[in-house]
């Protein structure tokens, strides 16, 4: 029988991603996501709960998620576990584990009216590509109206 070691996780990015380069010319980036999950307890009352999840992506997947990982955007990671297992200066065995990327997606960042974020930049490129794009396709079936944050809602970004 075949192992299976595969993952998948959604959520926001907790700060921004930080690309190292630990030998020549070989690229390692490092993000923690944050995955919401609320449920009911026993009595009936809601909890939620947040999990932090350390992920590593490498090589060219390593550049990009550099370049798009940024604080609070929305991320759907595709990847596998990693165990790293060493012994400290004491003899005590440690155990890590991360996700290893494979595939990330990622969502589309909207600028909240009035705050001045590190994404304002992007999220105003961005905006402002899809909004060109939505036009084109719209012209054809409709007259010219505004778009809405909602036109936007269901378009992602998948890179590698």
């Amino acid at each position: 029988m075949n192992q299976l070691n595969s993952i998948i996780i959604e959520g926001n990015i907790v700060k921004d991603a930080e690309l190292k380069e630990p030998k020549d010319g070989f690229k390692v980036c490092e993000l923690c996501v944050a995955v919401n999950r609320y449920f009911k307890n026993s009595k009936g009352e809601g909890v939620s709960e947040v999990s932090y999840f350390d992920i590593e992506a490498y090589g060219k997947s390593a550049e990009i998620a550099q370049e798009k990982c940024v604080k609070g955007r929305g991320v759907r990671v595709v990847g596998r576990l990693k165990q790293n297992r060493w012994t400290d200066a004491n003899g005590k065995a440690i155990s890590k584990i991360k996700i290893v990327a494979e595939h990330i997606e990622f969502k589309p960042i909207f600028n909240k009216p009035n705050t001045n974020s590190p994404m304002d930049e992007i999220t105003q490129a961005n905006s402002h590509s899809y909004e060109q794009e939505l036009k084109l396709e719209n012209s054809s079936s409709k007259s010219e109206e505004p778009l809405t944050q909602e036109d936007n809602v269901n378009q992602e970004e998948t890179v590698f």
